[in-house]
């Protein structure tokens, strides 16, 4: 079985910090959003922060990132990184991307508790890229 091939774009080391900067945006307003009762809004942000954080870590440590359609794929990009916790950290990503279809495209709106889940689980992923770059 061969590897999958995974869609990338170069970029150079010194973007990844405009990234963080989206993850740090949609950081703040998912926990404005929580503590709001905007629990689907909370639920996207939390998505879309988990997305730009992986983003600004990959574009950090390998000056690539994922631009497949497939979130999943910037999982697996994560999970490829040479620090101790990528493995770990990827899976919390996997849990985040997980929920894209339910808070985005399914006639529900989340609880109030699956958005806890996810805020958590967006702001543990988030903290870690932050002290990756910021060593």
């Amino acid at each position: 079985m061969t590897a999958k091939k995974l869609k990338v774009k170069q970029e150079k080391k010194s973007v990844a910090m405009d990234h963080l900067k989206k993850a740090a945006d949609n950081h703040v307003q998912m926990l404005s959003a929580l503590e709001n009762n905007h629990y689907n809004a909370a639920g996207t942000l939390a998505i879309q922060c988990g997305i730009s954080a992986a983003d600004a870590i990959c574009v950090y440590e390998k000056s690539i990132r994922s631009i497949s359609a497939d979130h999943f794929d910037a999982c697996d990009l994560v999970r490829s990184i040479t620090l101790p916790e990528a493995k770990e950290k990827s899976n919390l990503l996997r849990r985040i991307i997980a929920k894209k279809n339910l808070i985005q495209y399914e006639k529900r709106s989340i609880y109030q508790v699956e958005a806890i889940e996810i805020v958590k689980t967006a702001t543990r992923f988030y903290q870690w890229v932050v002290s990756c770059l910021k060593k």
